[in-house]
């Protein structure tokens, strides 16, 4: 897949990995852009600009029902600032900042453990997507880590501003971040084959759409909606280290399990998430499993849960999208004071750091994947982005040092272009 990516004769795509398999998206047919100020709507060459009104999540259902998809899918991104109109922070989105980018492709390649299936394609790109999908050849590519330890952002002052207000009762908790340049051009493609052979992701994207590359390797889901109108969410929240051998994996697995602040800090994330499937949910329908179970996720482990509900009749999928966006475990708690937080404290804007991938079937299944994990490229530069939830029992040096571990699960990997 990051062959096709790699080969730069198939425009703008997005590549989504969901349990087992792949799908490459790509020469977009249509589209829906929304941003502060505008909604575009593209279809074949002609694009249609408006103003627009109401919530994000709304909008851009509307838009995805003026087009003629005739069963196609389609795939993109929302970002972070996608969720201030529903929580009263528009004030804080600068003019012009891009709050979603969707896609309809003209071609799909799909591999599973089945084979491959390829449509929208002519007879010679087939038969150049055979090619580069069979090839066996290429060496892996090399490497250039990246630098995370230095931080001009101010993480731990910013750190000890978030607990001072928490223990002032303001909120619960906030997931702060800080950004990592890097000081070079990046291979994305090169940088997610390489990542993506060295994580253990719930999904993993790579996309390059209106000028943003990223690929990365989601620890989460923000929510699914399938045919059934199940909604799923799964919020992580308690972070240790992994992958540094068997012996210390064990012990800080076990001391994960038994810290009182990564339990608070989970617990209050799943509390959180039923609550907001519930709002959406058939009454009674409702339910978490695997309650603070320890998943793998590259260089780290998390406390993991899954809650679930069946969608009501009068709900949409985008409902449940915009109730449950953007994801607890990488917002605050409540919400709506946790996002302002975020917009006062978190020093750059997010854009799709916390943001998601998002595919939308033919049929309206919806599914958004969390993105973190990630590496980000526009013309500007490139990036990586991590962060930690902060409640009142934090300290400044941990929450510095879980970035470090986030961190580790791509700038080992990041290529140089």
């Amino acid at each position: 897949m990051s062959r096709l990516a790699g080969a730069d004769r198939f425009g703008e795509y997005v590549i989504y990995e969901r349990q087992g398999e792949w799908v490459f998206a790509a020469d977009p047919i249509g589209g829906v852009e929304l941003d502060v100020d505008e909604l575009r709507i593209v279809w074949q060459g002609e694009t249609t600009a408006e103003a627009w009104s109401g919530r994000p999540a709304a909008v851009l259902d509307r838009a995805l029902a003026r087009l003629p998809l005739g069963g196609r899918n389609a795939y993109g991104w929302i970002g972070f600032e996608f969720c201030a109109w529903a929580l009263d922070a528009v004030a804080h989105v600068p003019a012009r900042t891009t709050l979603a980018h969707l896609m309809i492709p003209r071609i799909e390649v799909r591999i599973d453990a089945a084979g491959h299936a390829i449509s929208g394609a002519t007879p010679e790109e087939t038969e150049a997507i055979l090619a580069l999908i069979t090839a066996t050849d290429d060496a892996p590519p090399v490497a250039t880590p990246a630098e995370i330890r230095l931080d001009p952002t101010g993480y731990r002052d910013r750190v000890a501003e978030a607990v001072g207000e928490i223990n002032a009762g303001r909120y619960q908790k906030v997931i702060l971040s800080r950004k990592v340049d890097l000081p070079f051009v990046v291979d994305v493609p090169a940088t997610y084959r390489l990542g993506r052979a060295n994580n253990t992701p719930a999904r993993s994207f790579l996309l390059r759409l209106g000028g943003l590359e990223a690929a990365g390797f989601s620890p989460e889901l923000v929510v699914a909606v399938d045919d059934e109108r199940v909604v799923t969410t799964e919020p992580l929240a308690g972070t240790r280290a992994f992958g540094r051998g068997a012996e210390l994996d064990a012990a800080t697995k076990a001391e994960l399990l038994a810290d009182p602040k990564e339990i608070v800090e989970h617990a209050i994330s799943v509390q959180t998430s039923f609550a907001e499937i519930a709002e959406i949910a058939e009454p009674g329908s409702t339910a978490v499993s695997d309650f603070m179970a320890v998943r793998e996720r590259g260089s780290v482990q998390h406390l993991a849960s899954t809650v679930r509900g069946t969608l009501a009749g009068d709900r949409t999928p985008w409902d449940a999208l915009e109730v449950l966006f953007p994801s607890v475990t990488a917002s605050g708690i409540p919400k709506r004071e946790g996002v302002d937080s975020v917009f006062r404290l978190d020093h750059d804007p997010r854009g799709l750091y916390s943001g998601a991938v998002v595919t939308v079937s033919g049929t309206g299944a919806l599914e958004a994947t969390l993105v973190l994990r990630a590496v980000y490229q526009t013309t500007e530069g490139a990036w990586l982005r991590a962060g930690a939830g902060i409640v009142g029992q934090s300290r400044p040096e941990r929450e510095f040092e879980e970035t470090c571990e986030k961190l580790s699960s791509v700038s080992p990997y990041v290529v140089k272009g």
